[in-house]
C-alpha cells in the first residue's frame, strides 16, 4: 500500500436497515442546499446558514419567529434583543455574521485613482455611476476658469466623487470596526458611500461659477444652491434609472436610506450645540445615537470631512502645490467620542497641529490658487457671457418644455444636460444675437483680458457689507484724483471683488469646534486651546480682499483707473495697494499712515546710519 493510499479512510458499507443510524447534524446541513441570494431564502434556509455559521441555538428562535431571508437586512442589535439573544455580545457576534451577507460584493469594480490609488467600488456604487446623470460630471471642471491659468487643473467632478465616496466608506468602516458599540452596520456603510460619491451630482457649468456667480445675478430671486440640486438630481437619477430595486437588493432599506443619503447631500441642519437628550432630533434617516455619520461629508460642525481631504489631496496634485495635511492619520486615529448629549467624531490630542495644517492649506489653495487674480476675471468674463447668452440659448427638458440656461436648474432632464460646453456651443455657434457673448469667449481664448487694477483690504475692525458690493464699482468711477486724467471712466468699467477668506467659519477658529481624546482616555472628549498648541498660530481667522479689475485696455485707461483705485482706497481708509507708490506717486503721500509705516524698516538710510552701525559692526569683527 502506497503512503497516499493508507492515508484515505476507508469507506464504510452502507448498513442493510437505511434509517438505523441517525444522520449527524453536518449530513443534515448539506440535506438544504443555500441560493447565492438570501433575499430568496425560506425559514429552514436561514436555519441551515445559522448552523454554518455556529448560531445553532438560536435555530428555533429564529424558526419559531418564522424569519426569512427577507427580514435578515432588519434584523438590528435591539431586534434581536426582542427575539431573546440576551447576551450582548452574542447579539454583536450575530449581527456582524448576517451582515456579511451583503458585505461581499461579487461585482466590484477597481478604479486606478491617481491620489488613492487602487480603490473598490461596490456594485451599487458602481450601479450609480453608470448612468447619464453621474456621467454627466465627466464634462464639469473641478475649478472651473481656473484651467485657463493652471494648465493642469483639467481634472472634473466625476473624479472628485469617486474620490469623496471613496474616502466616506474608508473613515465610517474604520469607526465601524474600530468600535462596534457604535452598531454601525452594512447599511449605514452604504448609504454614507452613496452620499459621498453623489453629493455633487448639482454642479453646473464650471462648478462654483454656476452657483456663486451667474445664478444669483441671472435669478437674483432664487435662493438656489448646488446642494439642493444635487439632491433632486439624486432622485431623478434613481427614477429615470429603475434604481429602487437595485438597493432593496443590495439590503437598503428605500425611504429611510433615501431620506439619509439626502440629508447627508444637502448638508446637516442647523443644529443648537447645547440642545438635550430630549430636545427634537431634526434628522428623518439616522437617530441621534447615529448623528455623527452625518460628519463625515459634509461637516457643518467644525469642516472637517471627506469632501475636504479629497479636493485638497487631488487638486493641489493637479495645481503642482504641496498639500501639508495627510487624511490618512485622521482616518487612523477617527474615533466616536460623547460630548454632552450627543456623539462626534474625535481625534487624538497629538493630531491638532495636523488639522490647523489643514485648514492652512485651504487658505494656501485660496490665495494662490482659487482666488487667482486672472482666473478671477475669466470666470467674470465667463459669467457675462452666460448673461449675454441666457436668454437664447433653448435647452429641452420634460415633456418638451424648453428651459434657458437659467431656468434649467427646475427641470433636471434639462439640468442634465447643461456643462461646460455650452462654453463651445457659445462660442462656435453662428446666431447673431449670441454675438456679444461670442466675442466674449473668444476674448478669453486670445487672452485678451480686463486689465488688473490693484488688491487691497479694509482696516482690521471694518468689513465690506453684502449690501455694498453692487455699489462698490460706482464709488471707484466717482474717486476722482487730484492729478489732471486724459480720459474719463465710467462705473460699467470697473469690476470689483469682494473675497471672503477665513479658515471656513468666518471669524471663528474651526479648532475650537473639533473635540480630541487622549490615549489613555480613548472614550473622553476633551478641548484643546490654540495656546496649547502654538503661539505662532493666527490670531485672526477671516479677512476680505478686494480686487478692481478695469474692463478698458488701452493703456490710458488703465493708468487712469489704477489712479481712481488708489484715490478710492484713500478714501475709504483701506490699506495701501502694493503698487501704489508706482501707479501714484503723486497721491500715495497724501495719507500720512501710509508713509508711517516706512519707519520699520531695516533698510532705512536715516541720520548716521551708515557711520554708528557700521562702525559697531567693525568693532564687534575684528574685537
Amino acid at each position: 500500500m502506497s503512503q497516499g493510499e493508507s492515508r484515505k479512510r476507508p469507506r464504510s458499507a452502507s448498513p442493510s436497515g437505511a434509517g438505523t443510524l441517525p444522520l449527524t447534524p453536518e449530513k443534515r446541513v448539506s440535506l438544504v442546499k443555500l441560493t447565492s441570494n438570501y433575499r430568496d431564502w425560506g425559514v429552514e434556509e436561514v436555519c441551515c446558514f445559522l448552523r454554518t455559521q455556529g448560531f445553532e441555538k438560536f435555530e428555533q428562535l429564529f424558526r419559531d419567529k418564522k424569519i426569512s431571508g427577507i427580514a435578515l437586512p432588519y434584523l438590528t442589535e435591539s431586534a434581536l434583543e426582542e427575539l431573546g439573544v440576551s447576551l450582548l455580545g452574542e447579539r454583536l457576534k450575530l449581527v456582524n455574521c448576517i451582515d456579511a451577507l451583503w458585505q461581499k460584493p461579487i461585482d466590484v469594480k477597481v478604479f486606478n485613482d491617481p491620489i488613492h490609488g487602487h480603490i473598490e467600488m461596490h456594485p451599487l456604487l458602481v450601479r450609480i455611476i453608470d448612468t447619464p446623470q453621474f456621467q454627466r460630471l465627466r464634462f464639469i471642471k473641478q475649478l472651473g476658469g481656473l484651467y485657463f491659468v493652471f494648465p493642469g487643473a483639467s481634472h472634473n467632478r466625476f473624479e472628485h466623487s469617486i474620490g469623496v465616496g471613496y474616502l466616506a466608506g474608508q473613515l465610517v468602516t474604520g469607526l465601524k470596526e474600530r468600535q462596534p458599540e457604535l452598531l454601525i452596520n452594512e447599511q449605514d456603510v452604504l448609504c454614507v458611500q452613496i452620499a459621498g460619491l453623489c453629493h455633487d451630482l448639482g454642479h453646473g457649468p464650471f462648478s462654483h461659477l454656476f452657483d456663486r456667480a451667474f445664478i444669483p445675478r441671472a435669478r437674483p430671486e432664487k435662493k438656489w444652491k448646488h446642494e439642493i440640486a444635487s439632491s433632486m438630481m439624486f432622485d431623478h437619477l434613481i427614477s429615470c434609472n429603475d434604481l429602487k430595486e437595485d438597493f432593496v437588493r443590495h439590503g437598503l432599506n428605500f425611504e429611510d436610506d433615501l431620506k439619509f443619503i439626502k440629508e447627508q447631500i444637502e448638508g446637516p441642519k442647523t443644529v443648537a450645540e447645547d440642545q438635550g437628550q430630549g430636545s427634537k432630533w431634526p434628522y428623518e434617516g439616522r437617530p441621534r445615537e447615529k448623528g455623527f455619520l452625518y460628519e463625515i461629508v459634509a461637516n457643518k460642525r467644525n469642516g472637517i470631512d471627506v469632501d475636504k481631504w479629497d479636493y485638497f489631496a487631488r487638486d493641489c496634485y493637479h495645481l503642482g502645490i504641496r498639500n501639508n495635511f495627510d487624511f490618512v492619520r485622521f482616518l487612523k486615529f477617527a474615533r466616536v467620542c460623547a460630548v454632552g448629549k450627543r456623539k462626534h467624531i474625535c481625534t487624538r490630542d497629538k493630531e491638532v497641529g495636523d488639522l490647523y495644517n489643514m485648514f492652512h492649506t485651504r487658505n494656501t489653495l485660496h490665495r494662490r490658487a482659487y482666488q487667482h487674480r486672472v482666473s478671477n476675471i475669466i470666470e467674470s468674463m465667463i459669467t457675462e457671457a452666460l448673461l449675454l447668452a441666457d436668454p437664447y440659448i433653448k435647452i429641452n427638458g420634460a415633456n418638451g418644455k424648453r428651459y434657458t440656461i437659467s431656468t434649467a436648474i427646475d427641470d433636471m432632464v434639462a439640468y442634465t444636460k447643461l456643462t461646460d460646453a455650452i462654453f463651445q456651443q457659445i462660442l462656435n455657434s453662428s446666431e447673431p444675437e449670441l454675438e456679444p457673448a461670442r466675442e466674449i469667449l473668444n476674448n478669453i481664448i486670445c487672452r485678451k483680458l480686463y486689465k488688473w487694477i490693484g488688491q487691497t483690504q479694509p482696516e482690521a475692525e471694518t468689513t465690506i457689507r453684502a449690501d455694498e458690493i453692487d455699489g462698490l464699482n460706482d464709488q471707484v468711477a466717482a474717486a476722482i484724483p487730484s492729478t489732471p486724467l486724459e480720459v474719463q471712466l465710467a462705473p460699467e468699467d470697473f469690476i470689483v471683488n469682494v473675497i471672503q477668506m477665513d479658515y471656513g467659519m468666518e471669524k471663528e477658529n474651526p479648532i475650537n469646534k473639533v473635540r480630541f481624546y487622549c490615549k489613555n482616555s480613548p472614550n473622553q472628549a476633551i478641548k484643546i486651546r490654540k495656546d496649547q498648541v502654538s503661539r505662532l498660530l493666527p490670531e485672526r481667522f477671516t479677512e476680505q480682499l478686494i480686487q478692481v479689475y478695469c474692463k478698458k485696455t488701452d493703456e490710458q485707461s488703465v493708468e487712469a483707473a489704477r489712479k481712481h483705485f488708489v484715490q478710492w482706497c484713500i478714501n475709504r481708509n483701506f490699506t495701501k495697494p502694493r503698487d501704489g507708490d508706482i501707479v501714484a506717486p503723486e497721491l500715495t503721500p497724501l495719507k500720512p499712515d501710509w508713509n508711517d509705516q516706512d519707519s520699520d524698516s531695516d533698510d532705512s538710510d536715516g541720520p548716521g546710519y551708515g557711520n554708528v552701525n557700521s562702525h559697531k559692526a567693525k568693532m564687534q569683527l575684528f574685537k
